[in-house]
């Protein structure tokens, strides 16, 4: 005899199974020509149409409904209209799967009401909803809420745990049934692949159980029907409801942040259908039913993260205000004990060890921070089955089936346990989850058969630690290492606070004797550059002129500079955007009124350092005076001055529209050689490029100092 592998169920392609359910008719269509090119249930008995293959899609609903199956197949699946047929009315839905258009046709009810009282209904159930103070209330509603909708004789609010096993936590059924409220279900029940069914196909019914397959005509054995209603089960899971006694079954996901976390399931002692409108006010009642779920949940959650910040503000500012660190935390361990739902705490700093509560002995406490120190140095530790994580912590069970670890410092080393006392626990299966199924040769693979009560008594845990707790002991564990560090820095920063005051000043009288040079030589340079100017004026000769013209206009770039450091608050460093739109404006007053009109701005603010500014100074007013001579053959015309930050980086770029870059004739002027040196200076790169019409010249270089060269 071989035991039967669990596993099995998750390898069945369920999503595959290439039948349907006979209570409705499936049709297979090609997008394109929407001909029909399989089908699957009674066809000819329920729409009138026999020889499908090759058939118009139209001849089997109406021109409408197929138009409109068309349309849908772009948007998505969906509910497309009623047909009628042979038998009466159906409603229509359709999806897209590989390839193929998937259209369903179920019986739709003679006495459906108007829509607005389904709406009412659902209107009414959501006002449930939200009066329900409790978790355990807003289950027990839901699962009123949702028999009273679908009319079924038991329907159960079922969460799955985080072993994928399953919990009934509500149920609203028919007296004379047995309960299942608060069984726990193994997680084999719901294999893999079917829990991902129902993450997909949010709502699945089942009329009958004991239906024969419909297969897909002429084939389809392959065609995935995940999102098909009529999508025909498992046989496997038909002979589980058998042996529980269900002729008829529901189940709505319940999803939570696109996670599956529960269902709830409906079930029936005798054949029942849920028509499609009753299906679509189901799935809207499960969204809103997780939507109210997650704001219990979230809302719990804030209540307990409130109550734990406030616990260490109270113990942040107790352990900031009191003497030594170490009795501060002595005055309060039991505060930090009850905090975290402890039944014991203890505290591990170097040799010194102090507990409270119900904790192990001290040998033991030791053995247990040496084990969790290297776990909890990066994050919190916790867990609620200690001997699962480290088989030795059996022994301490009753003390610490439970444990927090929160590592303060690994040198010393300094460390705080919480304990969790164990917490022995009765649960109460639907059946034996243990017992084994075997299978006899040629046997296949059959469900489990009994659902009895089954009580098992579950050792070795603990209460769990919540989210909050976790977060909040990480939080705690953050604050007390910037309180200890804040202890150690505040005695040196004592230290320091003296010689800081005093070259506190020694930097005052610096930068005030550094701006009075800076102010001397300004003067200096203006009076120089006054020099020069009376100079040009006063000479005969043109070119020297212009060349003591040239001179003095290099030379203001670099008084600028020194006149804008002594106006300054500090003097390593320079606003670029405003030296630029000075050195400008200074440049065009000299270059006559004409000139002034035709210069434009756009310069960004972009801090740069003293020497860099002043290089970056001089090759504008080497640009300007190349396009003043050249680009307009002596005339004013555009020019624009354009200064942005790239990253690390400044970009200058000075444009004309003039005739373009002029020929060197082989000779270089003393103004391109000393363009050339500045570039360098400012280990940048200048580029020409053709301004269509005109040249713009751009330079780029970084903002720092770091890894450029000096000027030869």
């Amino acid at each position: 005899m071989d035991t039967l592998n669990t596993q099995f169920c998750d390898r069945e392609p369920i999503h595959i199974p290439g039948a349907i359910q006979p209570h409705g008719v499936l049709l297979v269509a090609d997008p394109e020509s929407l001909t029909v090119v399989a089908a699957a249930g009674d066809v000819d008995g329920m729409l009138g149409v026999s020889d499908f293959v090759g058939r118009p899609l139209q001849d089997f609903t109406s021109a409408s409904i197929a138009a409109n199956v068309r349309g849908l197949a772009a948007d998505g699946p969906g509910y497309v209209g009623v047909a009628t047929g042979e038998r009466g009315s159906f409603d229509v839905s359709a999806h897209t799967a590989d390839g193929k258009l998937i259209i369903e046709l179920e019986p739709a009810p003679a006495d459906r009401g108007p829509p607005g009282i389904m709406m009412t209904d659902l209107e009414r159930a959501s006002v449930q909803f939200d009066a329900a103070e409790t978790f355990d209330e807003l289950c027990a509603r839901a699962a009123a809420e949702f028999r009273r909708l679908t009319g079924y004789d038991r329907v159960m609010i079922y969460r799955f745990l985080d072993d994928d096993s399953g919990s009934v936590v509500a149920e609203d059924k028919r007296q004379d049934l047995r309960s299942f409220l608060n069984h726990r279900f193994p997680a084999s029940d719901i294999p893999r692949q079917a829990r991902a069914l129902y993450l997909r196909n949010l709502i699945r019914v089942i009329p009958d159980i004991d239906y024969e397959p419909a297969p897909i005509r002429p084939e389809g054995s392959d065609l995935d029907l995940s999102d098909a209603s009529l999508r025909s089960v498992s046989p496997i899971h038909l002979q589980y409801l058998r042996n529980m006694g269900v002729a008829a079954s529901a189940s709505v996901s319940i999803v939570r942040d696109g996670v599956l976390w529960g269902l709830v399931a409906c079930h029936n002692e005798t054949a029942k259908h849920i028509p499609y409108d009753v299906r679509s006010a189901c799935r809207a009642l499960g969204g809103a039913f997780a939507r109210q779920i997650r704001v219990k949940d979230d809302t719990d959650a804030f209540r307990e993260r409130v109550r734990l910040r406030s616990f260490q503000d109270d113990l942040v500012g107790l352990l900031s205000r009191e003497g030594s660190l170490d009795g501060a935390i002595s005055n309060h361990v039991d505060e930090i004990r009850h905090a975290f739902g402890g039944d014991g705490v203890a505290v591990l700093r170097a040799g010194d060890l102090l507990t409270n509560g119900r904790c192990p002995p001290e040998a033991d406490i030791r053995r247990i921070a040496e084990w969790a120190l290297p776990r909890s140095a990066q994050s919190v530790f916790a867990t609620d089955r200690f001997s699962e994580v480290w088989p030795e912590a059996e022994g301490w069970r009753t003390h610490a089936s439970g444990l927090l670890a929160v590592t303060l410092s690994t040198a010393e080393p300094w460390i705080v346990l919480w304990f969790r006392a164990e917490e022995v626990e009765i649960v109460e299966w639907a059946g034996n989850p243990h017992k084994a199924a075997s299978l006899q040769p040629g046997e296949t693979l059959a469900p489990r058969a009994s659902f009895e009560a089954w009580r098992e008594q579950v050792r070795n845990r603990s209460r769990r630690w919540t989210g909050p707790e976790i977060e909040a002991a990480g939080r705690l564990r953050a604050a007390v290492i910037e309180v200890w560090q804040a202890r150690r820095l505040r005695d040196l920063n004592r230290r320091l606070l003296t010689t800081i005051d005093e070259k506190d000043l020694l930097i005052q009288q610096k930068e005030f004797l550094v701006g009075e040079v800076n102010h001397r030589v300004q003067n200096s340079l203006q009076l120089v550059s006054s020099f020069l100017a009376l100079q040009a004026r006063g000479s005969n000769q043109p070119e020297l002129s212009t060349a003591l013209e040239e001179a003095r206009r290099r030379l203001s770039a670099v008084a600028l500079v020194h006149r804008r450091l002594y106006r300054a608050d500090q003097v390593q460093a320079v606003d670029a955007a405003r030296y630029l739109e000075e050195l400008s404006a200074d440049i065009s007053s000299s270059l006559g009124a004409d000139w002034s009109r035709k210069i434009t701005l756009n310069v960004a603010p972009v801090l740069l350092p003293t020497d860099r500014a002043i290089s970056l100074g001089l090759v504008l007013t080497e640009l300007i005076i190349n396009a003043t001579k050249y680009a307009y053959e002596g005339q004013a015309g555009p020019l624009s001055i354009t200064l942005v930050e790239d990253r690390a980086n400044f970009r200058l770029t000075v444009a004309d529209q003039g005739v373009g870059r002029p020929s060197s004739g082989g000779r270089r002027g003393f103004g391109s050689r000393m363009i050339d040196a500045l570039v360098r200076q400012l280990g940048g790169e200048l580029s020409y490029e053709d301004n269509r019409p005109g040249l713009k010249v751009i330079l780029s270089a970084p903002s720092s100092n770091n890894g450029t060269s000096t000027l030869p």
